[in-house]
């Protein structure tokens, strides 16, 4: 049953997920961080998806998949086909999509509707990515001022470091993610 669900949840985030694997991270979260795991889980797995090669959203998926399977107490092999599972329902979606899509966009790619489609979508994407960072700006990733001022205060260092080091000094996103993890692993432990 659990394989069943990991499918559906999958294929509809697989579906509706416009904006890439960013985009999708809220989608995600919204249906697996209830159900299957915690916050810090999904946090955790969005730190390691965008530190392993391939994308985002397909990492997730591989993850969210395993670790569903084992947080219902599935051994290894059960949380790899949990893998499985939520890897090909996401990516199903987009397959099928794409060869149908692809015959008719070369044909109709600048007619009035289908540019003013691209158009709209454009600020829904933007706007699941800024969902997305938003839902990881909690208390599971950043703390509180109260709870724990020095874990809340370096983490919206590290927040805004990162995004400087992104827009204005176009540091390699690897570089970004390494320094993070060693000033983490410095000032935090």
């Amino acid at each position: 049953m659990l394989y069943v669900d990991l499918f559906c949840t999958f294929f509809v985030i697989g579906l509706f997920g416009f904006g890439g694997g960013y985009g999708m991270l809220s989608l995600i979260q919204t249906k697996v961080v209830p159900v299957w795991m915690t916050t810090a889980q999904f946090t955790d797995i969005v730190a390691i998806s965008q530190m392993t090669p391939g994308p985002i959203g397909i990492n997730s998926a591989t993850y969210c998949g395993y670790m569903a399977c084992h947080n219902a107490g599935m051994g290894v092999a059960a949380s790899v086909l949990g893998s499985v599972v939520a890897t090909f329902a996401l990516v199903l979606p987009s397959l099928v999509l794409m060869i149908v899509i692809s015959r008719l966009f070369m044909k109709y790619m600048k007619t009035r509707t289908v540019t003013s489609i691209f158009t709209g979508l454009r600020p829904a994407v933007v706007g699941l990515l800024a969902a997305a960072t938003l839902l990881l700006c909690n208390r599971e990733n950043f703390s509180t001022p109260t709870e724990n001022p020095w874990q809340f205060w370096i983490s919206v260092f590290l927040f805004i470091a990162t995004y400087i080091g992104t827009k204005v000094y176009k540091i390699n996103p690897i570089k970004l993610i390494l320094m993070s993890a060693i000033a983490g692993l410095v000032l935090l432990y």
